[in-house]
This record gives structure tokens, sequence and C-alpha cells, in this order.
């Protein structure tokens, strides 16, 4: 069944997943392609359901291959919960943050070819050896992973936060690091430690990007760490070796959106920076290497030239030309971007949805809708070589509120394949545009 729509704006954004375009600092290009479009489109057509959302795997609890000396009476299965994941030709990586006692590894992994549907057992990965909680918390091992990402040269960048019971009790028990591990032989090929002068008191190191369009690929690239909990950026030059700090309001939370409502559950969160994604070269002409970037406690998305991270540490009373790229329907924790087309995806948490955003054409679409799979998206990632959108969504604030139970599904990894990327978002749910 089709709705035809008329679209102006005082269209009501609580209806809509859809982002609102706003103003772009510095994009005369874009300003005239938001008059054109204005001109050409006053109908459109909305359609509802769900195209093509498969469930990969899904567990009610996550279970994991315990060695023989590990104490599993420590395993507290109601406090671990993963937020990020990464997808290679074979495997798929999980990051599971310490954000309470009892959370067995940090980083873990799963077949890729498994039956649909299917709840396999993690790994750790690499092994049990590189895993804190089952070492005394060595600060050699890993700790606490929110996200974990792949460069080209088949390397697996795994940020460690370095803190533990991030929830109840936050303290940081070893130096945030990020660390290379070679997928061909699984070993660590590289380690960058976090210098003193960059970190805070409550510093948590939770989301990156991987920039390889500036400088070079592979040890030449740039890092970009998001400190969620003392908000700003951290740039890491892998040239210089060199770390510094960048920050601006826009990257605090807003207190006037730190209340959730997903499916009923009331909850209260005051996160910063979490959601991260970058723009590339090929976008040079409009937008001279932006990333975008989302505070959880916000509706807003924001963007800022990547030349503004990469000339240096940000001077005294030095403002970031931070611009507000557009508006979505209501908070939202995952971001990824198809850089073949500039299209954005996000997920916001009211609507239990995904939706994505052209943002040279202003195309805005609803991809999936499900109130009971999509609750809670913590990350999203973009395949290009598969045209797949890859998803891991949780109950999260049931983990939070100490509501979850055995008895539902409670984490879920999926995907939406698309047949071409040139064609993947014409043929989903339907659009709705705000001018």
């Amino acid at each position: 069944m089709y709705e035809v729509c008329l679209l102006n704006n005082g269209t009501d954004a609580a209806t809509s997943i859809c982002l609102k375009q706003l103003h772009l600092q510095n994009s005369v290009w874009l300003r005239c392609i938001t008059m054109i479009i204005t001109g050409l489109f006053i109908l459109c057509i909305c359609m509802c359901g769900t195209y093509g959302l498969e469930v990969v795997n899904q567990w009610n609890f996550l279970n994991f291959d315990f060695p023989d000396n590990f104490d599993t009476k420590s395993f507290r299965p109601e406090n671990t919960v993963f937020t990020g994941i990464e997808v290679t030709d074979d495997r798929i990586f999980v990051a599971l943050p310490s954000i309470r006692d009892g959370v067995p590894a940090a980083l873990t992994s799963i077949p890729r070819n498994t039956p649909p549907g299917s709840s396999p057992v993690l790994q750790a990965y690499p092994n049990w050896s590189f895993q804190g909680a089952a070492n005394n918390l060595s600060c050699s091992a890993l700790i606490s992973v929110y996200r974990v990402r792949t460069d080209s040269c088949n390397r697996l960048w795994v940020l460690d936060a370095g803190t533990v019971t991030s929830i109840d009790n936050f303290r940081r028990v070893c130096r945030p690091k990020l660390l290379a591990f070679d997928l061909s032989t699984n070993e660590v090929v590289r380690t960058i430690l976090f210098p003193d002068d960059v970190l805070r008191p409550n510093s948590g190191f939770i989301n990156f990007v991987i920039d390889e369009n500036v400088q070079g690929k592979c040890d030449s690239a740039f890092f970009y760490v998001a400190d969620s909990l003392a908000p700003g950026i951290i740039v890491y030059d892998g040239i210089k070796e060199q770390t510094w700090r960048v920050s601006h309001p826009s990257m605090f939370p807003n207190p006037d959106h730190s209340s959730y409502n997903i499916g009923g559950d009331a909850f209260t969160l005051m996160d910063g920076i979490i959601g991260f994604a970058h723009s590339p070269p090929a976008c040079y002409i409009v937008f001279p290497g932006i990333g975008y970037r989302q505070v959880t406690t916000d509706t807003k998305i924001f963007s800022i030239p990547t030349s503004a991270l990469t000339k240096g540490p940000q001077r005294e009373l030095e403002e970031l030309p931070v611009a507000v790229a557009g508006r979505k329907s209501s908070q939202g924790l995952a971001l990824t971007l198809n850089p073949t087309d500039n299209t954005l995806f996000f997920s916001p948490f009211s609507e239990t949805s995904v939706a994505s955003w052209n943002v040279l054409t202003n195309e805005q679409r609803v991809i999936a809708s499900d109130p009971t799979s999509l609750q809670f998206t913590s990350e999203l990632r973009w395949k290009g070589e598969e045209s797949t959108l890859w998803l891991a969504s949780s109950r999260f604030h049931k983990f939070f509120k100490r509501t979850v139970t055995p008895s539902e599904v409670n984490l879920r990894i999926m995907r939406i394949p698309f047949q071409t990327p040139s064609t993947a978002i014409s043929n989903f749910l339907g659009s709705r545009l705000y001018f």
C-alpha cells in the first residue's frame, strides 16, 4: 500500500525516521542543490514494512569457549553485551566492553558460515591469554573493547579503553591503547599507547576512525578516537607518531536529550561522541575531507573537515569549524557511510529503525524498521565489496536497567544486502524529504 505525502517545512519530525538537512558551513554547492531539489520535489512516496533485514546470529545470553582453567563462577551473562563488530571474509569480530563485573573476554570472534539465526559460542581473540579478565587485568592484555576496525593491510585495529565497570564504578586500570593484529597470523604487529596529555580522569575511548586518505595507508594513517566521557576527539598521526586532543561544545552531551524511550523502556544516559563516519577523498571537492559524528545524547549530526583535525594540536581559544549537518528524529548511536555514493546510515532509537541520508542529493529513506530486533543498534558497518550493511543490536537498555531476562533474544547480528551500491537505496521502504 502506498501513501502519497505532501511535505513542507511544517512536517512533524516525530513521525519520520529521516534526517533534516541543515546548512553545511562553506558548502555553496549543497545550498544550490537544495534549492533545485526544493523546486522539483513536493511529493514523495512512503511505503511501510521491512525490507531484507536478515538475522545472521542471535543470542538470549552470550556463551564462550572457556578454557579448562577459567573460573566460570565469575561469569555474569546478564552483564555481558556487545557494542561493536567488524566483518571480514571468514570471521565476525565481536567487541565486549567491561560495563559491569563478570565480562569474561574483551574481544571475540565467530565464523561467518554459521546457520542463519544460530547462537554460536564466542571464541576469545586471539586467545584467552589476551583477555584481561582471565589474566588478573594485566595491561598487556585487552581490558575493555567497544569497537574494532580493519585497515587496508589486512590488520584488525582494536581500541582498548583500559577501564572496568564503567557503568557502576568507573575505574581506569590500564592506559588506553590501540593494538593492530595481523589477520593472517593473529599476532600483534603494532601498539599505540595514549599519552597522559590527551587523557582526562574520566576518559572513555569508545569509537574510532582510520583515515587512510590524507597521507597514506596502513602505518601512515591518521586515527580519530572519540572520548565519549571526557568529550573530545583524540588525533593520532601514524607517520609522526604524535597525538593531540581537540574539543568543541558540540561534543558534549545535551541534557535536553538525555532521556530515552525504547519499546516503552525509559532510561537516562549522558554520553558524548560515539557515532563516527568519514567521507572519502572523492568528496574533497564538495566536502574537503569531512568527518561526521553524533553525540549520543542529541538528535543532531555534526560535521568537521578532517583538515581541521590533522593540522596539529588545537591552539588556545581556537574555534573548530564544526557545523550541524542534519537532525534526526531521535537519539542514536551508530553511524556508517557508503563511500561510493556518500550515503550515511543511522539508527534512531525511539523508532527502532535504520535509515539513510545521501549527503550529496539529500535523498532520505527508511531502510528497515522492527520494534523487536532493532531496539538498540550500537553498530553499523558498510561492507562495500559485498554491498551489505551489517548491524549489531541488543537490548542494552535492559542490561543497563538490570531487567534483561534469559528467556528472550537480547542480542543480534544482522545484515541488509543490497543489489549494487548504485541501486542500494532505491529499492527500500520509501523516502520523506525535508527542505
